[in-house]
């Protein structure tokens, strides 16, 4: 099996890589930007993407706005020409100011998960940008292929599939996830891919398919490839390299994870997600937290209920302060060694 480029329309990346977006902070301009160099395509995280700008504390929407713009445009710079897109949570306050900012800025690729993207379509019309669900089930898949071709006339550029190894919020409930290995998820895929030549067969293009969650060497990429898809999303093993965005104490947290120290959490959302056990999942196990500032991240947070303010936890984390922080991970983490790099992870992948 020889590994080929992956074609989204008129974009190729010579590499079937796509970086997983991973926020707060974690995959911003540099990380992104180093993937794309490589030949992958690199994805910065919109998720509070500018917690650390001037005027973050006081105006979060707009300055993540203009985080979007800025770190677009020096991940363009830093992949020499590479393919640089942004990731974008649908559960997101004013996720529609944050996708046509995010086109607007030039990214080529926008995916989005963490709920159904339904007008995805309408707010890149005009633009260049591919788009891209996540999705983790046929059912979804479907509901949204459906949708686009109904109200918009239109399908989807590609689609990623997120399985139950991924890290950060899942699609999943916390059931399922507890009894993973029980879940025949080769089936799921290839049904997906199955639901999707309808519409590839109708618009008269290719939607390739990009397989996600514990992908980690190339041995589990060849095993996706061979199921029927067109490329993978790697995220955990970009971590712990020197381009990636994040603190060196957050690096090291993922060096240090043990396979008993991965857990399945329920974020303040209600969505269950995969994190590293540190002092604060015990704090929040025992006692609820009090908000005591609400930072416009997510539609559904009542700060009066939450039992933590996510964006304050993944913001401790991504600078350094661990041990109060959330730190979100792939099940795989416990299988990472050493610092390294992206070159050394990208040409370690290829075959």
């Amino acid at each position: 099996m020889i590994m080929k480029p992956l074609v989204i329309g008129d974009i190729v990346a010579r590499v079937p890589i796509i970086q997983g977006g991973m926020g707060v902070g974690v995959s911003r301009s540099k990380l992104a930007g180093a993937v794309a160099k490589e030949g992958g395509i690199g994805i910065i995280s919109t998720a509070q993407i500018g917690y650390d700008e001037p005027d973050f504390d006081k105006h979060q929407i707009e300055s993540n706005l203009y985080a979007i713009d800025k770190h677009i445009k020096l991940a363009k710079e830093i992949s020499e020409g590479g393919i640089i897109g942004v990731n974008i949570m649908v559960a997101t306050k004013q996720f529609d100011r944050y996708v046509k900012a995010a086109a607007e800025a030039g990214a080529d690729v926008i995916i989005c998960g963490a709920g159904l993207p339904i007008t995805l379509p309408e707010l890149v019309s005009g633009y260049s940008t591919k788009i891209a669900p996540i999705v983790s089930s046929v059912k979804a898949t479907s509901v949204i292929l459906k949708m686009w071709d109904r109200k918009y006339k239109t399908t989807a550029d590609f689609i990623v599939i997120e399985g139950p190894h991924a890290g950060g919020h899942l699609g999943f409930t916390k059931e399922q996830l507890e009894h993973i290995n029980e879940l025949d998820y080769d089936t799921e895929i290839k049904n997906i891919i199955e639901c999707k030549k309808e519409y590839e067969t109708k618009y008269q293009r290719k939607i390739p398919v990009i397989v996600a969650g514990g992908i980690f060497d190339q041995e589990d990429i060849k095993h996706v490839l061979e199921l029927g898809a067109d490329g993978v999303q790697i995220a955990t093993r970009f971590v712990v390299t020197k381009e990636c965005d994040a603190s060196e104490e957050y690096k090291k947290a993922y060096l240090n994870a043990k396979e008993e120290d991965i857990k399945i959490v329920i974020s303040p959302v209600g969505m269950p997600g995969r994190a590293i056990l540190n002092p604060f999942m015990d704090k929040v196990k025992i006692d609820r937290i009090p908000v005591k500032k609400c930072f416009n991240c997510l539609e559904h947070c009542n700060p009066k209920d939450t039992p933590y303010c996510i964006t304050k936890a993944l913001i401790d984390a991504v600078n350094g302060n661990i041990e109060n922080g959330l730190i979100f991970c792939g099940d795989n983490v416990h299988r990472l060694k050493e610092m390294t790099t992206v070159k050394a992870i990208m040409d370690e992948l290829k075959f």
